[in-house]
């Protein structure tokens, strides 16, 4: 039982001592046996330190830093031209950074050639071999590592069986749908067992029920296999539906990093709140205070705002934006606005899209976005041109940093 450890990093060398001064195992290559069986999760999959990539005068990345638990599936997020598959191809070792330093499980990626990381990834132009069978193409990594045959084709089958293209195995590429390359594309990964799977909007390609499908089995499998998953997508529901955390990325920085509940209702800046799912923003003017909640003046009227809303840096201004998501506010079918935050609106769009219908609602100047479930068969009770009342909930508002 070990009780006390130390890692020396120097000279590619390391120890681990325990509590009596007996050494357990001593090397040239650290984070290779026994140091990341011992730390187990303790050690990150990744870090990123200050990373900054540079094109000319395009900064792709601008002191990037970030840290990827063991076992993880995070998302790389946010529109083209972020910096988000820079990063991404840094970590594999395709791109090399102007400054910074990239670690995975623990080691400075400059000691360790592109093609000894312990990563793989998927593309989404899938970049599958046309002249070899889905079975020479899932194994043509373990051939070039010279794995043995026998243990080649146990893990071969394998991973067919789990990606579920057993079938499929002596087919060609060209015999293939898209979403079956995709299974062979991940399988062709997985079964060289990173410890890190990079994967560069895999399901980009693909019709949206397909894509819906693939999501789910691939956080499936992510869940089975227990590596870390890094995903970059512009797809906010794809990000939010496959994500342990998420960083969403803007202009070569991290614009917000966390877990997903928390960044999609917490976002902190306009950007985020717009960009991850769809959010109401307002100017808010303070005009009272009371023990629980802060009253603002607004384009829509007098709004109670939660204090659990405020970030600390905000708790004291007296001016900033409020930000509330369309599903939070409820439409009524009345016109009594006298109690808190009680709102007079006019419909003037009525969206139906299966299991919502969204509502383009005008309060005075201010255009909002109001969503509400399908309860009912037909219609919901709002028309356009008809006035209602929305009601925003205290807790619903958010307050942003900028």
């Amino acid at each position: 039982m070990l009780t006390a450890i130390f890692a020396r990093y120097k000279l590619r060398a390391w120890r681990i001592f325990l509590l009596s001064g007996d050494t357990v195992c001593y090397g040239c290559r650290p984070l290779r046996c026994r140091l990341e069986i011992v730390m187990g999760n303790d050690i990150p999959a990744i870090e990123v330190y200050n990373l900054v990539r540079r094109f000319g005068d395009v900064t792709a990345l601008d002191r990037v830093s970030l840290m990827i638990k063991q076992g993880e599936f995070f998302s790389l997020l946010g529109p083209s031209g972020c910096g988000k598959t820079t990063l991404l191809r840094i970590i594999a070792g395709l791109d090399v950074p102007d400054d910074g330093t990239v670690r995975i499980a623990g080691q400075d990626t400059r000691e360790i050639a592109a093609h000894h990381r312990p990563v793989n990834t998927v593309f989404q132009s899938y970049a599958l071999f046309p002249h070899l069978t889905v079975w020479d193409n899932v194994a043509f990594g373990l051939r070039m590592k010279k794995v043995p045959k026998v243990e080649m084709e146990q893990r071969v089958d394998r991973i067919l069986d789990l990606v579920q293209i057993r079938e499929l195995a002596n087919r060609k590429p060209s015999q293939l749908s898209g979403g079956q390359k995709q299974r062979v594309a991940l399988a062709r990964a997985v079964v060289n067992e990173p410890k890190v799977l990079l994967l560069d909007e895999p399901l980009g390609a693909l019709d949206f029920k397909l894509r819906k499908q693939l999501q789910v089995e691939l956080l499936a499998l992510q869940r089975r296999l227990g590596i870390t998953f890094i995903y970059v997508t512009h797809d906010q529901e794809e990000a939010l539906v496959l994500s342990d955390r998420l960083a969403v990325m803007r202009a070569g920085q991290i614009e917000q990093l966390g877990e997903i509940e928390a960044v999609y209702e917490r976002p902190r800046t306009r950007f985020v709140a717009q960009f991850l799912g769809s959010c109401n923003l307002l100017d808010a003017t303070v005009i009272g205070r009371t023990n629980t909640d802060v009253i603002v003046q607004t384009p829509v009227g007098v709004l109670h705002v939660d204090l659990a809303a405020f970030p600390p840096q905000t708790a004291q201004r007296d001016r900033f934006t409020v930000a509330f998501r369309p599903e939070k506010v409820r439409l009524w079918n009345s016109t009594k606005t006298d109690e808190e935050n009680r709102i007079k609106v006019r419909v003037e769009e009525v969206i139906y899209v299966g299991s919502e219908t969204h509502y383009i609602v005008r309060a005075g100047d201010q255009r909002l976005t109001i969503e509400q479930m399908n309860v009912a068969v037909g219609s919901q009770g709002f028309n356009r041109g008809q006035e209602a009342v929305a009601y925003i909930p205290a807790g619903g508002l958010l307050v942003l940093d900028d």
